[in-house]
C-alpha cells in the first residue's frame, strides 16, 4: 500500500457524479444517494480534498489485488468512523443518512486488519509535523499509561485487574512525540506492567524511528529497564519522578505532553472506556481519533 491516489482527468462511471474521488470515478459509489453534511464530525471540503484524499492508499481492485469496485466514496465512510468514534454509538445504531452500519464496519474491518488506518494516520503525522516546521521524523518520545474499564463485551482473556489504579479493564500504553502526536500504542490487560510494556514496544519504536534516542517516563517504568535499553537499544530513558513534598495537581517536565495526548483521546467518548471486544480494535479506535484530530490541524492550523 504505497500509492497514493492519482488525481487525473478519467471518465465517470456515471452522468450525474457530486465527487471526483476514486470510488465516484471508478467505483459504483456515483450510484449512491448524496449525503448532505450535518454533524460537526464530518469532513469539510477543504479537509477532504486538500487534506485527505492526496494520503489515502489506492484501493486494492484498482492495483489487480482482488476485491470490487468500491460502492461508497470514502469520504462517506470516513465520516461515519468519525461520528462512531466521536460519540460514542454502537455500530447498529449508525444514522439512517450514512451507509448501512454493516458496509461501514466492514470498511473499518478491512483498515484495521490490513493496517491501512496505521499507515493513513503516520503520513498525516508526517504532515502534521512538517507544517509545525519539524522534521516528519521525531528524536525524542514520552511514555505513559492510562488504564479505562472495560465494557462487558471485553472478554476475561484481554481484560485483568490493574491494582494501582483499582480499575478493571484494559491499559493503554502510549508512545508519544514531544508535540504529543501519537507515535505507537499497545492496549493490554490491565494488569500488564509498564515495564513489561515497554520492553515489547521500545525495540519497535527503535526500529520504526531509528532517530529517536531520548525517552522520557515517570516512576512507573524504573529499573533494569533503564539499563536494558541504554545497552541493548541505545536509548537514554529519563525517569521523571514527581515530588514527595508536592501536593494537588503539578505539571511535571516533560510528562505534561502525554497527558495531554489521553486528554485528546477521552474527548472522543467511544474511549471514554473500552468497548471493544478485540484489543487492535481498541489501537484501530485510538488511530481514528488523533487522525480526526490531525485533519482538523492541517485544515485550520492552532484548532484541534
Amino acid at each position: 500500500m504505497s500509492l497514493l491516489y492519482a488525481l487525473t482527468p478519467v471518465d465517470f462511471n456515471s452522468a450525474v457524479v457530486s465527487c471526483d474521488c476514486l470510488a465516484h470515478r471508478f467505483g459504483n459509489a456515483a450510484d449512491q444517494p448524496d449525503r448532505t453534511r450535518a454533524y460537526g464530525t464530518d469532513l469539510t471540503d477543504e479537509e477532504e480534498g486538500q487534506t485527505i484524499r492526496p494520503l489515502l492508499p489506492v484501493p486494492a481492485w484498482m492495483e489487480g489485488r482482488g476485491g470490487r469496485p468500491e460502492g461508497y466514496c470514502h469520504r462517506v465512510m470516513l465520516d461515519a468512523i468519525f461520528y462512531v468514534v466521536d460519540r460514542g454509538i454502537k455500530w447498529r445504531a449508525m444514522p439512517v443518512d450514512f451507509p448501512p452500519w454493516d458496509r461501514v464496519y466492514a470498511f473499518y474491518r478491512r483498515w484495521r486488519e490490513s493496517g491501512l488506518v496505521a499507515e493513513f494516520h503516520d503520513r498525516l503525522r508526517g504532515k502534521v509535523r512538517e507544517a509545525a516546521g519539524r522534521d516528519p521524523e521525531p528524536t525524542a518520545a514520552v511514555i505513559d499509561s492510562q488504564s479505562v474499564k472495560a465494557d462487558a463485551v471485553v472478554g476475561a482473556g484481554s481484560r485483568g485487574y490493574d491494582g494501582g489504579k483499582k480499575i478493571n479493564g484494559r491499559r493503554r500504553h502510549l508512545i508519544c512525540g514531544t508535540t504529543g502526536l501519537l507515535l505507537m500504542i499497545n492496549v493490554t490487560a490491565g494488569e500488564v506492567t509498564d515495564r513489561q510494556a515497554a520492553t515489547v514496544m521500545l525495540p519497535g519504536l527503535r526500529e520504526r524511528f531509528p532517530a529517536i534516542t531520548k525517552l522520557w517516563a515517570d516512576g512507573g517504568y524504573t529499573g533494569v529497564l533503564i539499563t536494558w535499553a541504554l545497552t541493548v537499544l541505545h536509548l537514554v530513558v529519563t525517569v521523571i519522578k514527581r515530588s514527595d513534598d508536592a501536593k494537588g495537581f503539578v505539571v511535571l517536565p516533560r510528562r505534561w505532553v502525554v497527558e495531554r495526548s489521553f486528554a485528546w483521546l477521552l474527548r472522543s467518548r467511544r474511549l471514554a472506556r473500552d468497548y471493544e471486544r478485540r484489543p487492535d480494535s481498541s489501537e484501530a479506535m485510538i488511530l481514528w481519533s488523533m487522525t480526526r484530530l490531525m485533519t482538523r490541524r492541517l485544515a485550520a492550523p492552532g484548532r484541534g
